[in-house]
């Protein structure tokens, strides 16, 4: 190889830059233009475009927020109203299973198979972030509590849930079944 190839293989090649319509480059000089001169109304104009063409982006993107936003919410929304359909459709079997373990029997392998039974149903509810609601002894709450019937008991507070007949649940915010209760005083 000559010296002369091997100082041009050395040095970076010149780039040619051709110029794009309406866009200044750095190599180009600008001319301040007057406001009498001939450019200057196409300038406003290409500046009123651009302005509007970045507006139009800026809605498109935040309308492109909102719409992934308002789908997360709704797919989140899907998620709980099926987990509480399904757990309302067994709520039946707890019931049965909450009076079986209240009936009296001789046969203790039985009433340990409806315990583990019970307990297992349990453990479900709580990994599906279902809870039940809490009522002997607290203040009646109509938003959780159905009252079916009134008791009047001077060791009770006032408002306060004597007795539950039937277990209420709740899905995180969201009332899946009222707990019905007897309401002292």
């Amino acid at each position: 190889m000559s010296k002369k190839e091997k100082k041009s293989a050395q040095e970076p090649a010149e780039e040619t830059v051709e110029p794009i319509d309406g866009v200044e480059t750095a190599a180009e000089e600008t001319v301040p233009e007057t406001p009498d001169s001939p450019g200057a109304d196409e300038t406003a104009a290409l500046k009123e475009q651009l302005a509007a063409q970045e507006d139009r982006f800026l809605r498109l993107c935040a309308e492109y927020d909102n719409f992934r936003r308002r789908s997360q919410k709704e797919k989140e929304g899907i998620y709980q109203d099926a987990t509480a359909d399904a757990v309302k459709a067994m709520l039946p079997v707890y019931d049965n299973l909450e009076r079986a373990l209240k009936q009296e029997t001789a046969d203790e392998a039985y009433k340990k198979g409806v315990e583990m039974t019970m307990a297992g149903l349990k453990k479900a509810f709580a990994d599906l972030g279902v809870t039940e609601i809490d009522a002997v002894g607290a203040s009646f709450d109509p938003n959780i509590h159905n009252a079916v019937m009134h008791i009047d008991d001077d060791t009770l507070g006032e408002n306060t849930v004597a007795e539950v007949f039937q277990a209420g649940f709740m899905l995180g915010e969201k009332v899946i079944r009222f707990a019905m209760v007897k309401v002292a005083n």
